[in-house]
């Protein structure tokens, strides 16, 4: 038993190693083959590998919290709305390549919707960093303060799905506008990126001020993108009502 311990650590195999005796009495029990009991005992093995591998890259996105695909109340949205974000659920939209806009009010559940689908994203092997537009034109002035820049673009376009939460909550200067739009144009028609914003497109150049920019921006980041304009009344203020109420 001991070899066999040794051995499974070597081979980095360590569901076996802490399980395999469980797994043989298992076997016995059943009057398992040898073919079905290595089966089972490599079948473990791998579904715990999946499961750790699908935890590290949520770990790695950044969430600030976790929402669920399961965890969206699609019948409060129009019919229209439930629809289309019921279609994003296939992660088809990451595969081609193509943006995700959610448009609306704070509080209506654009945030829950990105992060359920970064979720999904992650349980489906992909590489999802979740980061807010603020807290990203920050890194990216830090990076270009330390010459560091083309590295932190060349980590960004590994990505297969970047979430940027937040847009228009808070205006950028000139610097700042221009260095997020070099960095997303390097992902445009190649890699998704999912937007949450509270401002329809007409009012974009509020927030980077430029209005040649701006349109730049509009026309890489929409183009080919499904766009959902979420409506209704804030989750935050009717949980509040209902609270109070109690």
């Amino acid at each position: 038993m001991n070899e066999i311990e040794k051995m499974a650590f070597k081979l980095k195999l360590s569901h076996i190693k802490n399980n395999y005796k469980t797994s043989i009495n298992e076997a016995m029990d059943r009057q398992a083959s040898y073919e079905e009991f290595l089966t089972i005992l490599l079948s473990n093995e791998l579904e715990v590998r999946e499961n750790n591998g699908i935890q590290r890259r949520i770990r790695i996105a950044k969430f600030p919290y976790l929402k669920y695909i399961h965890d969206l109340k699609l019948d409060i949205f129009p019919l229209e709305t439930a629809n289309k974000i019921r279609e994003l659920k296939s992660l088809r939209f990451i595969d081609e390549g193509r943006n995700v806009i959610l448009v609306g009010n704070p509080g209506v559940g654009k945030t829950h919707t990105a992060i359920a689908l970064g979720i999904e994203a992650c349980k489906q092997m992909k590489n999802v960093l979740y980061i807010t537009v603020p807290n990203l034109i920050t890194e990216l002035k830090e990076s270009m303060t330390l010459n560091q820049l083309t590295n932190y673009k060349k980590r960004f376009i590994t990505y297969d799905l970047v979430i940027l939460d937040e847009l228009g909550y808070i205006g950028f200067d000139k610097e700042g506008s221009e260095l997020l739009f070099n960095l997303l144009s390097m992902r445009n028609e190649t890699k998704s990126i999912i937007i949450t914003t509270n401002l329809s497109f007409n009012r974009w150049e509020e927030i980077f001020g430029d209005p040649t920019l701006t349109a730049a921006m509009v026309d890489r980041l929409a183009h080919k993108a499904t766009v959902i304009n979420i409506k209704g009344d804030s989750y935050r203020i009717k949980e509040t009502k209902e609270w109070l109420k109690n």
